[in-house]
């Protein structure tokens, strides 16, 4: 059976999907020492989204590794990806196609547990929304009334917070929320409808407030680079960020599971530093032999979130910043393929 990850085992370079998706779903000996202990099966709703596979192959490698071979992963989406699927079938989850806006099938999903709620829906809201809307409140209403009493970690984000001044410490999670846009409210809708069951129901809960993951295919990174390699230029008017490599998210959202409670507790979900999208840029034009072009000028405020409570939990994550951006400048220059979905981070109003 493969090892778990560790600083020792890191590569150098990263070549191809299929040693990306293995790296980033690899669990860290703490997980695997955290799944030991745990009792029941495992529900992941969402399972079809960006990071919604490498959180079920996780689980299921963390639990075999940790002998919980009787205990099952239910993977559960609308599964519009056969390809997907399968990779998930594969790898030994039992996965389930369910529309989470129909009340009568989510009644039916299988119990678990434990639960992963990591559906939501952010880009289109300004055409549509009264779907963003639906996605996130309507669908964890349902989800939190089928699961009662389970623990819950529910995907959340940093942008349930303001603007922060970036010579600050951050919105860490005793922040009051004040969300900018339709998203963003219907985000921190989301998490109120999960408080509210957690209370109704005493079903112990966990708001993971996240921002950003970075994975070599898509985040806020890959965006960078991809200006500077196609020499566009940078924005800046949203001159800093947080990111967190994907399999420090994917480990982190499995050890929440331990910090379920009641009430709904938030826990803050992303990197150490308050990163210079000039300095990325620049490190990428090295990198390429390019100089930046930007455009905007750095505010005094950005969308930032303090993960001190995280890091005190959990550690510091295993991959540094300098390696995220080395991999993504060697997967750009290979070829590497991307989701091509921008997280469009620049945005300051909240309008997505």
């Amino acid at each position: 059976m493969k090892p778990t990850i560790s600083w020792s085992t890191l590569p150098t370079r990263i070549d191809n999907e299929a040693d990306l998706d293995d790296l980033i779903s690899t669990p860290s000996q703490a997980v695997v020492d955290f799944m030991s202990g745990l009792e029941g099966d495992v529900a992941i709703l969402g399972i079809g989204g960006k990071v919604g596979n490498h959180v079920g192959i996780m689980t299921r490698r963390a639990l075999d590794l940790a002998g919980k071979t009787e205990h099952k992963v239910f993977g559960i989406s609308r599964f519009s990806e056969d390809a997907k699927r399968e990779q998930l079938e594969r790898a030994g989850i039992e996965t389930v196609a369910c529309d989470l806006l129909d009340a009568a099938s989510v009644q039916k999903l299988p119990k678990a547990q434990h639960v992963l709620f990591m559906a939501g829906r952010k880009f289109g809201t300004q055409d549509r929304s009264d779907l963003t809307w639906a996605i996130n409140t309507l669908a964890p209403g349902f989800v939190a009334d089928r699961y009662t009493g389970s623990n819950l970690v529910a995907f959340s984000t940093g942008c349930v917070y303001d603007l922060v001044p970036v010579n600050g410490m951050g919105a860490t999670e005793q922040f009051a929320t004040a969300p900018l846009g339709e998203y963003a409210n219907s985000a921190v809708g989301r998490e109120q409808i999960f408080s509210y069951y957690a209370r109704r129901d005493n079903t112990p809960t966990c708001l993971f407030r996240l921002n950003y993951s970075i994975d070599l295919r898509y985040g806020v990174i890959r965006d960078i680079g991809d200006k500077v390699y196609a020499g566009d230029s940078v924005n800046l008017d949203m001159g800093h960020v947080n990111v967190i490599w994907q399999g420090d998210v994917v480990q982190r959202a499995l050890l929440s599971l331990g910090l379920c409670q009641v009430p709904a507790a938030p826990i803050n979900i992303t990197g150490p530093e308050t990163v210079s999208v000039e300095y990325i840029a620049r490190r990428f034009g090295t990198f390429f032999s390019k100089e930046p072009q930007f455009s905007g000028v750095p505010a005094e405020t950005a969308l930032l979130s303090n993960a001190a409570k995280s890091f005190t939990l959990f550690g510091y994550p295993q991959v540094p910043l300098e390696t995220m951006i080395e991999w993504t400048a060697e997967w750009i220059l290979q070829g590497g393929g991307s989701l091509n979905k921008p997280t469009h981070f620049e945005t300051r109003d909240g309008n997505y």
